[in-house]
């Protein structure tokens, strides 16, 4: 007879039924909820998977206490909860259940949408008070109105579906969607600029990032049509809500509908004391369907990895076989932080991305696709809400119509072995190269053409400017005025008083009015701040 191995589930915060019932089909689950860290690190040895939601924190001090942990499940989207690099470390598959809650926060969205056009909450409210005042709740119509959304990942994606059903037309803005994928979808693919300008009503569905933190301000309020109605159940902090309330009292915004808020719960909010400002407490994933969605998800991916198979959402990378991680593994983080640094650094939507392999790195057949992968994350997970990992950074960027190439060649321009990755987007192309030295010293080499050593880490300037006297010396002067430091300085030029390369590390973020100072230079052609 073969041995069979019973093991053990604990789940620590609340999960829908269906997802328990379907583990207790196959093993031991014990269910304690709120439960302490200090309680959580005592019993989590007996375990061999872990199931969270949002409310229990697991820290580097669970994860080592877990000496049987093999999996650890959040039945949800979000992973910050769980300390990523101990689990990798400790060789613990960490997966999430992203898709569970789509549906539900793209109905919402919906929801919200046409209770913003046509005042049904108010008026909900002022029947309620035994008023009856038609014409104080005139409505708007969604049919041939312009429908600007941010973000067109999956639940941009659904959004769109269900306004162009309801007659609307639909603008997308998203750096990671070509023109070719979002005129498939339906959506004219736009700038941010462009579609402020044309949409009566904006939603937003991206990730709360650098870039999209306050993207909706007083600066691009005004740049709206007049009357336009602004819907956010995506993440608190896109929109600024000081500049937000400002443009509806003046009458710009006629009205904006809100699931999530900079601070929750937002009771100090003026915005609460708006009429034209419709509010939910953050009910974007709250149905029945999506809680059952998610717990089921995560449950089948448990039992999944458990049964010595794999997980549909992972989102830590796998261990490279020993034999290989003294090559591989410092050139995959190297091209990861080399995806990094061209996302910040290209303009447009990303068409195509090719990594050259050279010198002896061309030898390295099928365990290169590891670092193609880590390319792909450092040029993906910057900017999208999905978690991006070596899993699954080739299927997000073939969703959003990205296609990727491996070449490889002998020639490494005198290194031993080369990475370099190309990237094309609508508007440019730019190449960048790096290299490993011994004991694991990483380094850019080349940017554009041009020579450099750059070490890849930190807060980092990139300008193209004209090789003349006093360009570098105004632009450190800048700096040093904002009291920013710099760590480094490398300049590369092919010809003299031509166009040049300077990269500055500095020690501390640069802010947007300082960058501002530096491009409006004369002699500074472009200049971005990027952090790697």
């Amino acid at each position: 007879m073969g041995f069979i191995v019973s093991y053990r589930i604990l789940v620590s915060d609340p999960l829908a039924e269906e997802g328990v019932d379907i583990l207790r089909k196959e093993f031991t689950v014990d269910v304690k909820t709120d439960i302490s860290e200090d309680d959580l690190v005592s019993v989590i040895a007996n375990y061999d998977a872990l199931l969270v939601r949002s409310g229990t924190e697991v820290t580097a001090r669970v994860i080592d206490a877990g000496k049987k942990l093999k999996f650890i499940g959040r039945a949800g989207a979000g992973v910050d909860n769980i300390d990523m690099n101990a689990a990798t470390r400790s060789g613990i598959i960490v997966a999430n259940a992203p898709e569970g809650n789509t549906l539900a926060a793209t109905e919402h969205t919906m929801a919200m949408m046409l209770s913003l056009a046509r005042n049904i909450p108010q008026a909900n409210a002022s029947l309620k008070k035994k008023e009856w005042k038609r014409s104080k709740f005139m409505g708007v119509e969604l049919n041939e109105k312009t429908l600007g959304i941010v973000g067109l990942g999956r639940i941009g994606r659904e959004v769109s579906k269900r306004a162009i059903a309801l007659g609307m037309h639909c603008a997308g803005y998203d750096p990671f969607i070509s023109k070719e994928r979002a005129a498939q979808m339906g959506v004219d693919a736009m700038t941010l600029d462009e579609l402020f300008r044309v949409a009566d009503f904006i939603t937003v569905h991206t990730p709360l990032i650098k870039e999209t933190k306050h993207v909706i301000n007083a600066r691009s309020i005004a740049t709206m049509k007049d009357g336009v109605r602004i819907i956010n159940c995506a993440r608190g902090g896109i929109i600024d809500e000081k500049d937000l309330y400002d443009a509806i009292k003046s009458g710009k915004v006629a009205g904006a509908a809100l699931d999530v808020f900079e601070e929750e719960p937002p009771f100090a909010s003026p915005l609460l004391e708006l009429e034209q400002v419709i509010t939910t407490p953050h009910l974007g994933a709250s149905t029945v369907e999506a809680q059952q969605n998610v717990a089921v998800s995560i449950a089948k991916q448990c039992i999944s990895v458990l049964k010595g198979g794999s997980a549909k959402y992972i989102v830590n990378a796998p261990i490279v076989p020993a034999d290989q991680q003294e090559t591989i593994e410092p050139f995959a983080y190297l091209a990861e932080k080399m995806g990094r640094f061209l996302t910040q650094l290209v303009e447009g939507r990303v068409e195509k991305v090719e990594v050259i392999y050279g010198g002896d790195l061309a030898q390295a057949g099928p365990n290169a696709k590891f670092i193609t992968r880590m390319a792909l994350k450092g040029l993906l997970d910057p900017i999208l809400q999905v978690p991006v990992n070596i899993v699954n950074a080739e299927y997000i960027a073939g969703e959003r119509g990205i296609t990727f190439a491996e070449t490889t060649t002998a020639e490494s321009q005198g290194f031993k072995s080369l990475v370099s990755i190309r990237v094309k987007t609508d508007s440019m192309e730019e190449t960048i190269s790096g290299t490993v030295f011994m004991r694991g010293r990483s380094r850019i080499v080349v940017i554009g053409g041009y020579t450099m050593d750059m070490i890849p880490e930190g807060y980092v300037i990139v300008s193209r400017h004209l090789d003349k006297p006093g360009v570098i010396g105004r632009a450190s002067t800048i700096l040093g005025k904002g009291n920013v430091n710099i760590a480094g300085m490398q300049v590369g030029r092919i010809k003299p008083g031509e166009e040049a390369i300077m990269v500055l590390n500095v020690d501390s973020e640069v802010s947007s009015d300082m960058m501002d100072q530096i491009r409006s230079m004369p002699g500074i052609f472009t200049a971005k701040f990027v952090k790697l």
